[in-house]
């Protein structure tokens, strides 16, 4: 019995619509017979994974900022506490930020140079492929002429009389 078959059998102010059918529910669960989904359904990728090197640095930067975190709030509870702790979390919370900063920056370089050395699809523009395609004709036509020009000077070397 469904919840709202339920709630009109005990009473409850929930009206039930006697035209919705329900589908046959496996005994003793609320799990439909007739489906039988998988736990997860794989779907594509919205972003392209992260090359390896990337995400080490990732990773790293992402403790370190954690570690850093903790040290700056033991820092603060520290020093509202009044205790000779404070003053040296104080110092090492200060270093850990710039250890922090510098982590952040690895992740970003760590990409910049990865995408430089292996990232950079070329996929040269209709416009471009027109021109190396006219310059490509252009050239085979110079060199067509410039062969034509030299068969017609060796014939008229061999068949050409004396001016005399």
């Amino acid at each position: 019995m469904g919840t709202a078959e339920q709630r009109v059998a005990h009473g409850d102010d929930a009206v039930a619509d006697p035209t919705v059918r329900r589908r046959p529910e496996a005994p003793d669960r609320d799990i439909p017979a007739d489906e039988h989904r998988p736990l997860w359904i794989e779907e594509a990728a919205s972003r392209r994974r992260m090359p390896d090197p990337v995400r080490t640095a990732a990773v790293r930067a992402v403790i370190i900022i954690a570690v850093t975190l903790i040290q700056a709030m033991v820092a603060f509870f520290c020093t509202m506490a009044g205790s000779w702790l404070a003053f040296p979390m104080v110092i090492s919370s200060i270093v850990s930020t710039v250890v922090a900063t510098w982590g952040a920056l690895d992740v970003w370089v760590t990409r910049q140079v990865w995408n430089q050395r292996y990232g950079v699809v070329s996929d040269p523009s209709s416009t471009a492929r027109a021109l190396r395609r006219e310059r490509r004709r252009a050239r085979r036509q110079a060199r067509a002429d410039e062969r034509a020009q030299e068969r017609i000077r060796r014939r008229g070397a061999a068949g050409q009389l004396s001016h005399s």
